[in-house]
């Protein structure tokens, strides 16, 4: 007994816990990695592309997202993929490869708002549904069943197809990516608030919710500070897969014509044309705004399995 005098068992953490959950999930710290890399390129994107026609402006990838025009001042046409143009051509000229880069902009853009604008609204409602019983969470349940009961890509298109008439609406939410994410956003918290509520209902009657009303805490304080970090698990999760399922929607949409208007590229609107163009034997447009869709969604699709194992308080790690 004696060698184990002044020996102390440190205590791991809830952090400690969940980093040790996530990094033995190899899957999604592979997935973490690529989606790091699809978001630093999306982002650094005009430092990698011309902003015109010029030849040389010093730019890692020197072939613009328009047309492209030979030397002798003709429109440039399809081209296969070659040394040049690793991504080929599209139907009137236009880099590939570019074209995906920037792509990715718009539909992280539409992933990462639509998921914040769900996490606000979805965590907003759910608290104050599941904190205040009767009159306060009927109402709140009633308009999510509203949100949820609304068909999402019909009203998706006709609000997408309106929202352009109106002169009242700001450009950059007609044109852009923006104006689709905060209609995703705005149509997709519905499911969130029902599993914060659920979380709430559960939480609200805890040893330590009692202890801080005795304690003279107010319910925004019970609400933000004290149930609400305990109910962060599945809104992390949850989230997640919110992000996936919107960029999914927006290639959707895009694909149908109905998403971020042209000339912007996004990976919808290039698979849209290049499934035009792939039955005369021109795939690569198709093939390689595809693959950046996939790759990106399963990224982030694995990514919350593991953020959901790691969160899960029901697994243990072994101690060394």
């Amino acid at each position: 007994m004696e060698e184990f005098e002044g020996m102390a068992v440190e205590p791991v953490t809830q952090w400690q816990l969940f980093s040790t959950r996530l990094r033995r999930h190899r899957l999604a710290m592979v997935s973490g990695v690529i989606l790091l890399l699809i978001g630093l390129i999306a982002l650094a994107a005009p430092l990698f592309t011309c902003p015109n026609n010029e030849p040389e402006c010093g730019r890692l990838l020197p072939h613009p997202t328009d047309q492209l025009a030979e030397p002798d001042g003709r429109l440039a046409t399809t081209i296969a993929p070659r040394g040049d143009y690793p991504f080929g051509t599209d139907e009137v000229g236009r880099d590939v490869l570019s074209r995906v880069v920037h792509g990715g902009r718009a539909s992280l853009i539409v992933g990462v708002v639509t998921g914040l604008m769900v996490a606000i609204m979805g965590s907003i409602v759910g608290a104050f549904a599941g904190y205040y019983p009767g009159a306060i969470d009927q109402g709140l349940m009633r308009f999510t069943d509203l949100i949820l009961g609304l068909p999402l890509l019909p009203v998706a298109i006709v609000v997408g197809r309106l929202l352009p008439e109106l002169t009242f609406v700001p450009e950059f939410m007609t044109s852009g990516p923006w104006g689709i994410a905060i209609l995703l956003g705005s149509l997709l918290w519905g499911g969130l608030a029902r599993i914060v509520r659920a979380e709430f209902l559960s939480l609200r009657e805890k040893e330590f919710v009692e202890a801080a009303r005795a304690a003279g805490a107010n319910d925004r304080r019970i609400i933000f500070r004290h149930i609400l970090p305990n109910a962060m698990s599945p809104i992390i999760v949850q989230t997640t897969l919110i992000v996936g399922a919107a960029i999914i929607i927006e290639a959707a949409l895009s694909f149908l014509g109905f998403g971020v208007r042209p000339p912007t590229p996004t990976w919808g609107g290039m698979a849209a044309a290049g499934a035009g163009i792939a039955p005369r034997g021109l795939w690569w447009e198709l093939a390689f705004s595809a693959s950046a869709l996939i790759i990106t969604v399963l990224s982030v699709n694995f990514l919350g399995d593991g953020l959901r194992d790691a969160l899960d308080p029901t697994q243990t790690i072994e101690r060394k």
